[in-house]
């Protein structure tokens, strides 16, 4: 029986993790990284691509009041005018009159460097936008801007959203995109990069009712983070005071987790009113409203926006999901990631290299292949293969040993509990799929037969 170890998560072992078992680098690293941006590995790009499709399922797939939108990253510079970005959007900035190092004043004390000690200028304010041009010469008709968010996208496209869905409030438009922030200061691995995206919702409701879906997208949010796994005790809502609202929002929560860092933002959501639509069309001379055929008026709608992080949410779910465990006498590190998940949802191991063994366990391989991510490992001993994936957060192993040549049985090892069972390779996709669903069944090795546990 394993027994859990306490403290065992901090962020030195996620950091080593990742760039041991191919989640995260640094990007550029042979030319010494990048400061705050980063590369996604073999099973790091695995596992981003699980969450965003489990939000993307969640939010759009599983919703008739929710389309999809993939808006371009570069955008007329008048949205960010219109915005409120371009005066708005900045941080205070302090320089270190003896190193140089630059801070934003909110986290300093005492008006020293927290490098040196030195003594600070006076803050001044930074913009947070990455500028660039467009076109061949540097002339400032070309300035564009990288987003710093995607909610823009969404907002300049609600007509031509509206028009080719017809949808009825309320209703929302979702995305999932990379964004961009000139950040004065990053750190604490993924949690803060210059480089990240979004999953983003802006939700269109009838103004009087935006107290109502508030709280309704407050819960909601929450509540995915647990079906995925999060525990409770991990994650808080946080009102946002009224000194630090955004310039759009009547109000805001966040969504905290509880990093080894300490509790900081995941998702924040928010009630931005009517004050994006009303912008837009203001700047842009076109109609923002919404034709309610009950009142026989046009009205703006308000919007309530869910906005979370995909790299936050990657780096809660490997926190939340890292353990040590005493197991045998040996410790055992272990990703308890949600199946839906994990990179890998099977690793297939020939018990030997033996070629009549290796033979029947690539046959295994290549059927399970196209149903899910499937790994392939012959190396080392067959422990430290059980070891290496529980690591990684494969929920199964199975095992081809060689009886299974004989009975034409195959061995699954389950990651959280280390029990296994007997299972006829007949019956083995099967099975897998009932227990990556979260099903209990029970395998009659002799028959084949799939029995589930009644009630369940």
């Amino acid at each position: 029986m394993a027994e859990k170890t306490p403290g065992s998560v901090t962020m030195e072992k996620i950091v080593s993790l990742s760039q041991r078992r191919g989640f995260i680098f640094p990007s550029s690293e042979i030319y010494g990284g990048l400061s705050s941006c980063w590369d996604y590995g073999p099973l790091g790009v695995e596992l981003k691509q699980n969450v965003k499709q489990a939000w993307w399922r969640n939010i759009v797939q599983g919703r008739d009041d929710m389309v999809g939108l993939d808006a371009s990253i570069l955008m007329h510079p008048q949205t960010w005018a219109a915005s409120g970005h371009l005066e708005q959007f900045t941080d205070p900035l302090v320089e270190c009159k003896s190193c140089h190092l630059r801070w934003r004043s909110d986290e300093v004390a005492d008006n020293r460097c927290p490098s040196c000690g030195g003594e600070l200028t006076e803050p001044h304010l930074f913009n947070l936008m990455f500028k660039t041009f467009m076109g061949p010469l540097e002339e400032e008709a070309n300035v564009v801007y990288l987003r710093p968010e995607t909610a823009q996208g969404i907002f300049v496209n609600f007509q031509n959203v509206l028009t080719t869905t017809r949808k009825r409030l309320p209703f929302g438009i979702a995305q999932i995109g990379k964004a961009f922030r000139n950040e004065i200061t990053t750190g604490n691995f993924i949690f803060r990069s210059r480089e990240f995206e979004q999953m983003e919702i802006e939700y269109f409701v009838p103004p009087e009712t935006a107290d109502k879906w508030f709280d309704y997208w407050l819960e909601e949010r929450r509540q995915w983070y647990l079906s995925l796994g999060i525990r409770e005790e991990n994650l808080r809502l946080r009102p946002h005071s009224k000194e630090e609202l955004a310039h759009y929002a009547k109000k805001c929560y966040d969504i905290d987790y509880n990093f080894p860092m300490g509790w900081s933002e995941l998702e924040g959501i928010a009630n931005r009113g009517d004050y994006d639509l009303a912008q837009h069309a203001k700047h842009s001379g076109k109609e923002m409203t919404y034709f309610d055929e009950e009142s026989n008026e046009h009205i703006v709608p308000y919007i309530i926006e869910p906005s979370a992080g995909v790299d936050r949410s990657v780096l809660a779910f490997l926190c939340d999901a890292y353990g040590e465990e005493i197991a045998q006498g040996e410790l055992r590190a272990v990703l308890h990631l949600h199946p839906s998940l994990a990179p890998y949802k099977v690793a297939v191991l020939p018990l030997s290299k033996k070629e009549n063994l290796a033979k029947a366990a690539r046959e295994v391989y290549d059927d399970l292949r196209p149903c899910w991510m499937v790994h392939y490992d012959d190396t080392q001993s067959i422990g430290r293969r059980y070891r290496r994936q529980d690591e990684v957060g494969t929920p199964y192993c199975v095992t081809i040993d060689f009886q299974s040549l004989e009975d034409k049985q195959v061995t699954i090892r389950e990651r959280d509990s280390m029990n296994q069972i007997r299972v006829p390779i007949a019956a083995l996709k099967e099975t897998l799929a009932a227990k990556l669903a979260g099903e209990d069944l029970f395998v009659l090795p002799e028959g084949g037969q799939i029995w589930k546990e009644e009630g369940k």
